[in-house]
């Protein structure tokens, strides 16, 4: 899939009123321009040009309002595709720009789920005229542990309560007038105790302490000091109110491999732009050959990140309580597309070098935020613990399910608002990840992975985890890398389908998968509690990939071809 590129991009995917407001979202930042971006970045200054766009556009009002709510707008739904768009573009500009959106994803989310009637009326004001909304979940002593939280609730015998406590790693609590909050009743024990509410940060008992990091975005500490707590105000209670938390976490978390994407696009874009400038000895930094290795590597990387989140949103918008595959495709998105992005970082940053700490260099921008993306809503270790739930169903409880189809349509992705509780992932049924590979067998580093990935399926027997494993995490986590490869390879696999992706491009991708393969069974094979038949599976899976000097050419003239192809607006 070719690289994002604002000069070309039509969104031609899209209805009109999308493609109007996503086009609208790109003009911003290109008026912007590059300058006042990195300098507004470097003094950590608020967007308030940013909140004003917002609100005259109503571009979140039009793809965050599902349409139980939207009045009589035709354009307003909750829209998983306008969404992912919506985060590839701000992270490709500025993570800090999507986090005011980010955090208001949870919020949502929050009060989507609830049953409260003028809850639903005020969010969807608060949404056209331009507001973001905040998720008040975290304590600093706590983090997000709802067990723990001394965010307490005295019940005012009307209905409601008088809240007293402390919220800390609080996205957009400065500004949002909806702030939905998790604390417990004085008068309850237990899973009862736990309540949901609106809170507003502008009554005089929400108390803004302080932005608890430097830059653009604010992430508040706050205070409520006898705050009142009306019955109107009461989104969930008791059990449910765990259960809405992760929901929303659910649909949060789908937005960063996005934001990540962006961001890694735009420093390609400026390193290949900056190496194939710079003369080093005699010769284009471009013509030495780690750098055209770490390019093309590097561009491989990000075309899987692509591949495979684009048809993780199909998955995530054909979701039903019933169908929950999405769960951990999403959790692998967020864990594994993250940290693929921060890897293609790290290797960018050995060509663009010192060019890429310059205070006018989209780069260093990144630079400040690139590590945030695979430890916001869950770190990588918790999503992947998350995912490997559901590796028995995955690789031996395949079923026959309908095809997924592609979804770009502008529908209504309620079905998240309805999800059910937590519990029973292992029983998710798949359907047969081998599918994918079929079409594309005849590509070498396709096949050899395929066989790789059938040798995992014997792994657990031929080698199966002590009882001392089955509780290490750790232990767990390195196999949860070898098993990642399979389905992140089988989505980016269907969606190289849809969208005709060459050859060259899709086995190089499995060239690379390859290597990882053997990179993660040595991570097994290391491991203090691994048995000699997990070190002897490990060093039987070794391969070198399959190496093919025209098809390695091509890509790297492919690669070539994006030198000058784009520059932010001066």
């Amino acid at each position: 899939m070719p690289l994002f590129n604002p000069r070309t991009e039509t969104f031609a995917e899209f209805d009109p009123k999308t493609r109007e407001l996503l086009t609208a979202v790109v003009g911003f930042f290109e008026d912007k321009g590059k300058v006042a971006l990195t300098e507004d970045a470097h003094r950590a200054e608020w967007y308030d040009d940013w909140m004003a766009f917002l609100a005259e556009s109503r571009v979140l009002a039009y793809m965050a309002t599902p349409k139980a709510h939207a009045g009589a707008d035709p354009d307003k739904r909750w829209d998983t595709a306008f969404i992912s768009r919506f985060n590839e573009i701000t992270g490709f500009y500025g993570s800090q720009y999507w986090y005011a959106w980010g955090v208001s994803t949870l919020g949502l989310a929050t009060i989507w789920q609830s049953r409260n009637g003028k809850a639903h009326a005020r969010a969807a004001e608060e949404l056209d005229r331009g507001g973001i909304i905040g998720f008040g979940l975290s304590e600093k002593d706590h983090g997000a542990d709802i067990y723990a939280t001394d965010m307490l609730l005295t019940p005012d015998g009307v209905g409601g309560f008088t809240a007293t406590g402390s919220k800390y790693y609080i996205g957009n609590g400065n500004v949002a007038r909806l702030v939905p909050t998790i604390g417990r009743r004085t008068d309850l024990e237990g899973p009862d105790a736990y309540v949901w509410f609106l809170a507003d940060s502008a009554h005089p008992d929400y108390v803004l302490v302080k932005n608890v990091v430097h830059g653009q975005n604010y992430v508040s500490a706050y205070d409520l000091v006898n705050y009142p707590v009306s019955a109107e105000d009461v989104l969930h209670t008791g059990r449910r109110a765990f259960d809405v938390a992760l929901a929303a976490v659910n649909c949060g978390k789908f937005n960063i491999g996005m934001v990540t994407l962006g961001i890694v696009q735009h420093c390609f874009h400026e390193t290949i732009n900056q190496a194939s400038t710079k003369i080093l000895f005699g010769h284009p930094v471009t013509e030495f050959g780690q750098v055209r290795r770490i390019l093309s590597e590097s561009y491989i990387r990000i075309n899987a990140m692509k591949l495979y989140h684009e048809r993780a949103i199909d998955y995530m918008r054909s979701s039903t309580p019933e169908d929950r595959r999405f769960v951990m495709f999403n959790s692998i998105g967020k864990m594994k597309v993250t940290r693929e992005g921060e890897r293609v970082f790290r290797e960018l940053s050995d060509v663009i070098s010192a060019r890429g700490f310059e205070k006018d260099s989209y780069f260093a921008v990144a630079r400040a935020t690139i590590d945030s993306m695979a430890r916001l809503e869950g770190t990588a270790h918790v999503n992947m613990a998350l995912t490997l739930k559901f590796m028995p169903g995955f690789l031996y409880n395949a079923a026959e399910l309908p095809p997924v189809p592609v979804r770009r349509d502008p529908g209504d992705d309620e079905a998240l608002f309805r999800q059910p509780g937590a519990a029973g992932l292992g029983k998710v049924r798949f359907a047969d990840w081998r599918t994918a590979f079929a079409g594309f067998r005849h590509l070498p580093n396709v096949a050899l992975f395929l066989e790789l990935a059938e040798s995992f399926t014997q792994f657990p027997v031929q080698a199966p985890p002590t009882e001392e494993q089955t509780g290490d995490l750790d232990y767990q986590l390195a196999v949860g890398e070898l098993f990642t490869l399979l389905p992140y390879g089988q989505l980016i696999l269907e969606q190289a389908a849809i969208v005709g992706t060459s050859d060259d491009i899709v086995d190089s991708i499995f060239e690379i998968f390859v290597r990882d393969f053997s990179q993660y069974a040595i991570g097994v094979f290391g491991k203090s509690s691994s048995t000699v038949a997990q070190q002897d599976w490990a060093t039987s899976v070794l391969r070198k990939p399959i190496i093919d000097a025209d098809r390695s050419r091509r890509v790297d003239e492919e690669v070539a071809g994006y030198a000058g192809t784009y520059e932010m607006n001066p």
